[in-house]
Formats: structure tokens, C-alpha cells, sequence
């Protein structure tokens, strides 16, 4: 199940309470590296006491403007972005680790690199949005639709794919290389990300939540 976290007591988000606000959600997907990885918004840490991988935040209310936003994990090249604030739009960061090659002065290393996710508006009926961010340039994912059959859906590396779940309730199942992924909890019209990811070991492991709006990458 996804773990959603409460973060009221971001600074920025006090400050919105009076006005209009914008979101940030994140969801940790840097294997390599130790420790936890710390998050920062306009240098202000999210959540102090860090995340772990597979972490997804809830949604960070922020009042509309542009934010500096920094990820760092230990033994990593720490990872930054602009984010631009708009009122009522949610804005989804996926930090992620890729290997940067050797060189004649440097050893191979890792760097944190960010997919950002940006909503659009989407149809009434309920979608599942898979977002890659594993070392596979493309993978082969299979949904369980109502009617018992595994649909195929293609995902490309750093990409979106969309398939219409043809369910109203219950949970869609995922798998991936003959093995379960996470399933995706159906509940209502809306989108349901599962954002695929590897973890410390090199394994395909997915994440699912829910979003209200279709998502375009940036």
C-alpha cells in the first residue's frame, strides 16, 4: 500500500493556508547510495528526518511561485530543479539515481536525476498512468482487467503510458517480467499512477497512488 505523509508543517504551506495554493508530491525512487534522502524546498527540509525509498508524499500545499527544489542522499551527486507553483495544478517529482560513465579523470558515479510530472485534465472514467524510471529502456507491464484478460502496456523509460481500467471498484492487478507488482486500489473516476522503479538490488518494484488528473512529462 502507498505510504501517504502529512507535512503541514512546511513553512510555505502555513503561509498558503490564506490564499490560493499550488501541490508538490514527491516519490523517492534513488536506490543507489545509504541513508535517507533528504528533500528541500527553497532550502527548507521537507521532512527532516528524510525519506526511504518507495516513500510517496501526500500533496505539499505551496502558495503559487517558483521554488528551488534539491534532493540529497549520501554517496550520491545530490540532484536540483525549478518548480513552478500554480494554483490548483499538482506538480509530481520522481528523484531518481543513474550511473554516470567513467572518464579519463573521473570513476564511474551516481547522480540523482528528477522526472517532474505535470497534470492535465482528464476524462471520467478511471485511467492507470505507468511511469518508468528504471534502467530498462522499455518494459512490458500486464493489467488483469474485470473480465479476467492481461492487457499489455508498454512503457518507455522516462515516459507515460496510459490504459483505461475497465473496472469501477475493487484492485487491478500488475505484473511485470512474471513477477506481481504492486496492484492498483480502483475506487472512483480519476487517474492511478504506478511509477516503476529499481530498487538497491537491480528489482522491478512499483508504486500506485491515486491522482485526479492525467499526467504529461515535463
Amino acid at each position: 500500500m502507498v505510504l501517504f505523509m502529512c507535512l503541514a508543517s512546511l513553512l510555505q504551506g502555513q503561509e498558503s493556508k490564506g490564499g490560493p495554493v499550488g501541490f508538490v508530491r514527491m516519490l523517492d525512487a534513488v536506490s543507489a547510495g545509504t541513508g535517507k534522502l533528504e528533500f528541500t524546498l527553497d532550502g527548507e527540509a521537507v521532512r527532516p528526518a528524510g525519506y526511504q525509498l518507495g516513500n510517496v508524499t501526500g500533496g505539499i500545499a505551496l502558495k503559487p511561485a517558483d521554488y528551488q527544489v534539491v534532493f540529497r542522499r549520501e554517496g550520491v551527486k545530490e540532484g536540483e530543479t525549478q518548480v513552478q507553483v500554480k494554483a490548483g495544478d499538482t506538480t509530481i517529482l520522481i528523484p531518481f539515481a543513474e550511473e554516470i560513465p567513467a572518464t579519463d579523470n573521473q570513476p564511474a558515479r551516481w547522480k540523482i536525476r528528477i522526472l517532474k510530472l505535470k497534470q492535465h485534465e482528464s476524462e471520467d472514467k478511471p485511467t492507470a498512468s505507468f511511469v518508468s524510471v528504471s534502467r530498462d529502456p522499455e518494459l512490458k507491464v500486464e493489467i488483469r482487467q474485470a473480465d479476467g484478460k492481461w492487457e499489455a502496456v508498454f512503457v518507455k523509460r522516462l515516459g507515460i503510458a496510459r490504459a483505461e481500467i475497465k473496472q469501477s471498484r475493487g484492485y487491478l492487478s500488475v505484473r511485470c517480467k512474471g513477477r506481481e507488482l504492486s496492484a492498483v486500489s480502483v475506487a472512483a473516476a480519476g487517474n492511478f499512477v504506478s511509477v516503476l522503479y529499481d530498487d538497491e538490488n537491480g528489482v522491478l518494484r512499483s508504486k500506485t497512488f491515486q491522482d485526479y488528473k492525467y499526467l504529461s512529462a515535463e
